[in-house]
């Protein structure tokens, strides 16, 4: 299975794919969607969509796993990342990918088995299980790919239950 996982921002989205048997996962592309804060807003989000647009029509996907949306106190911010999100779902569908959304806590926790691990204890773990040459960067790019690799654990860990 071929599983997308983005990392959802306004200035960085971290995107990964991945390809998964359930057991063994290889990385197939991840990096991230940089958009420049001196742009109007809906030409990044456009850029957003293009970008990843491109991604999924060249590598393709199964299913899309993302992160949910992070609570800020300021609620301008959150209001943008919604604004992100909205477009990246729209992407989804318009590729007829569905989609799995994960909160922070279950991400770090399904990957790294801490749910409050930090940043470098993610890429060092998603280098390890993905067997790269060194840790992914971007950490928001680590982020996107702990979101599929969670997602991948999810089904594979769906799939031994139903045979009990």
């Amino acid at each position: 299975m071929r599983i997308l996982g983005i990392d959802p921002g306004c200035e960085c989205t971290g995107y990964g794919i991945i390809d998964s048997n359930g057991s063994e996962h290889k990385a197939v592309i991840y990096g991230a969607i940089k958009t420049t804060p001196r742009r109007p807003f809906h030409e990044r989000l456009l850029k957003l969509h293009t970008e990843l647009d491109r991604i999924l029509t060249r590598e393709g996907a199964d299913i899309m796993a993302i992160e949910e949306v992070f609570y800020s106190a300021n609620v301008d911010s959150a209001l943008k990342l919604g604004h992100a999100r909205g477009v990246i779902l729209l992407t989804a569908a318009q590729h007829g990918l569905s989609v799995c959304e994960y909160s922070p806590l279950e991400i770090k926790k399904g990957v790294v088995g801490y749910g409050r691990a930090g940043k470098e204890q993610v890429q060092s773990m998603i280098g390890f299980l993905l067997g790269l040459p060194q840790v992914p960067t971007p950490t928001d790019a680590a982020d996107a790919l702990a979101v599929a690799l969670c997602h991948a654990n999810r089904l594979h860990t769906m799939k031994l239950l139903d045979r009990v």
